[in-house]
């Protein structure tokens, strides 16, 4: 016979009411009880049934998890620990893909509204006008999008690609291709306000661009006429694609032009040359997305935008600019 929450207030001494809050609303229990109760279920093998606890508090204790393009390696990470996190607070997490897709991500975000407690938004591709008007049917978390008074997690991608312009102006590069992916895109925003502020250095913009290996590929002919002997590339995946587009080409990278990337996936470290990279901290992302969307669920916190550290991380694919190098300069 399965075991009941009758069954659990018995053996732990307290009322069936408690039981219940203690899985529904933690904060209203004596954290000594709470987890005397939470210890009598665990042995007794008592999981507490879902649908009549959202019937009852109105909460489902679900989370959509939304994301751009789950086929990008940047994304993984972030679900998995997103996935963990939400698993330390007794929620599940519905993975929904848009395709880089606006009109599909409206469509998912109405669909998933009344079976999750609230969304991640991972690089959404809707305007930040559609995700006002969305979110006064769910609440949402953000990542990479800040949207005023909305909960939100960013990398700040604007201080590596800073990094990332003072790295080849050091190298002697001095125009320098700002590879770009989506039109719209936070992230773009962000490298380009990075770009107009940077000095030594000229940039010229190529894109858009879809933030994929083909991206980066057909990109390859723009950047060779643009005349840059560097590039910094909207992710990694366009700066894999656009470094074998170079060498198609015949022409070496760092030997003849210098690349960077960002997010610091796997293939980055395993490519040939090795890809100098802006690593973003995705994990870190997820789990604390799922902490402020649990709060925001819970109406116990104001709108909190998180704003976490990117690094840059030098390996292969950058060197000296041709002159310099022939020069003998370090």
């Amino acid at each position: 016979m399965a075991v009941t929450i009758r069954d659990v207030a018995r053996a732990s001494g307290v009322h069936v009411s408690t039981v219940s809050r203690a899985f529904s609303a933690p904060h209203l229990v004596n954290a000594e009880t709470r987890t005397r109760v939470l210890a009598v279920a665990e042995g007794l093998g008592y999981r507490p049934n879902r649908a009549a606890r959202a019937l009852t508090t109105g909460r489902t204790h679900n989370i959509g998890l939304i994301v751009a393009d789950i086929a990008n390696p940047f994304f993984p990470p972030l679900i998995k620990a997103a996935q963990a996190q939400a698993r330390v607070h007794d929620y599940h997490v519905y993975v929904a893909d848009t395709d880089e897709d606006p009109r599909t991500e409206e469509e998912l975000i109405r669909t998933l509204r009344r079976q999750v407690d609230g969304v991640l938004l991972c690089s959404p591709r809707l305007s930040n006008r559609a995700i006002e008007r969305l979110r006064e049917d769910v609440p949402f978390v953000v990542v990479n999008r800040r949207i005023r008074g909305m909960p939100a997690v960013l990398m700040d991608v604007g201080a590596g690609a800073r990094r990332a312009l003072e790295h080849l102006a050091g190298l002697g590069h001095r125009r320098i291709a700002l590879v770009l992916g989506p039109r719209g895109s936070w992230t773009g925003r962000r490298m380009r306000a990075a770009a107009a502020a940077a000095r030594e250095v000229e940039v010229v913009v190529v894109g858009p661009n879809a933030p994929t290996e083909q991206g980066g590929l057909a990109a390859a002919e723009r950047v060779l006429a643009s005349g840059a002997t560097a590039v910094l590339a909207y992710n990694d995946l366009v700066a894999l694609g656009l470094i074998e587009g170079l060498y198609e080409r015949g022409v070496r990278v760092p030997e003849d032009i210098s690349v960077v990337g960002v997010d610091d996936i796997g293939a980055a470290r395993l490519n040939r040359p090795k890809l100098t990279t802006i690593a973003m901290p995705t994990a870190a992302a997820g789990r604390i997305a799922v902490d402020l969307l649990v709060q925001s669920a819970a109406e116990r916190a104001a709108p909190t935008v998180a704003s976490l550290d990117t690094e840059l991380v030098i390996r292969e694919s950058t060197g000296p600019v041709a002159g310099r190098r022939a020069a003998g300069a370090p």
